[in-house]
């Protein structure tokens, strides 16, 4: 697919914000409708998330991770007590599935005005979609990716990272800080098998949601590109289809040794983290 779909939308300046306004305050006003009234939301570290979104160092970006539980983790994932979920300013850039969320006009203004990036699954790393996600992290923007690709409902381990997360840590020219989170309860609120193999027509309530968030993550790419470089030696990575011109001219076997590298490590963390809920959740019994 050519070109940006509906760009123009996702502009802070278009009409003058207002719509990004309404539809954030919107949104964020649901969310925190879930998140608490309906149900019962509990945080872990939460002050880490709101102090990183609020006040980071100018010009470095954000880039939260997490599992994907259900098609409401985002925005109710944001709707804890205390979090700033209804200013658009702060408001996350999100990577969301085109098949889903931009299937028609009205759709894709929606998600657009929402701050929400169309990806192509299967489309690869290097669609121009994720060119303008590279660009709200080269603006020093907040943006959250679930780097599993899809929603998992089930208690199981974090599955091996579609690559396109690595390779825009790798890319940005500000190294972002890469925070993880991991949740549970979303699969309650949102079952995606509810009634004859579909999802609920509302939300559901009296469900339990437990969010973790986890430590920044540290990411030393000069030594990891170093890696990649030895180890795509004793490799057969190679399609000859990769750009070139990119992380200092890499060649396609050394791009795929560093993103791999990157996304064993970020999954690793999240498994870690997801360990770490379970037996923080326990103790709280």
């Amino acid at each position: 697919m050519g070109g940006r779909t509906m760009e123009w939308a996702a502009r802070a300046n278009h009409l003058g914000g207002l719509p990004r306004k309404l539809v954030i305050t919107a949104v964020g006003t649901f969310a925190k409708v879930v998140a608490n009234l309906l149900n019962t939301t509990t945080v872990h570290n939460g002050d880490t998330l709101i102090r990183l979104v609020r006040s980071r160092p100018a010009g470095v970006p954000l880039l939260t991770v997490s599992n994907h539980m259900s098609t409401l983790d985002d925005p109710v994932m944001w709707a804890f007590k205390g979090f700033p979920i209804c200013d658009a300013e702060l408001a996350r850039w999100v990577l969301a599935a085109e098949d889903i969320c931009f299937k028609n006009t009205v759709l894709s203004y929606f998600f657009r005005i929402g701050k929400c990036i169309p990806i192509t699954r299967g489309g690869g790393i290097y669609q121009e979609h994720m060119n303008e996600a590279l660009d709200r992290l080269t603006n020093g923007a907040w943006l959250h990716t679930f780097p599993e690709g899809k929603v998992c409902q089930e208690d199981a381990p974090i599955r091996r990272l579609k690559w396109g997360t690595a390779s825009l840590i790798a890319r940005a020219p500000v190294t972002p800080i890469v925070l993880p989170i991991i949740h549970h309860g979303f699969e309650k609120v949102m079952p995606e098998n509810y009634a004859f193999g579909r999802r609920p027509p509302v939300p559901l309530w009296n469900q339990e949601i437990k969010i973790v968030v986890g430590e920044p993550m540290e990411f030393n790419l000069p030594e990891l590109r170093e890696m990649a470089l030895s180890q795509s030696r004793d490799s057969s990575f190679s399609s000859g289809q990769w750009p070139r011109n990119i992380l200092g001219g890499l060649d396609e076997a050394e791009q795929k040794c560093l993103y791999m590298t990157i996304s064993d490590q970020i999954q690793t963390t999240l498994e870690n983290l997801r360990n770490f809920s379970k037996s923080y959740a326990k103790a709280e019994q």
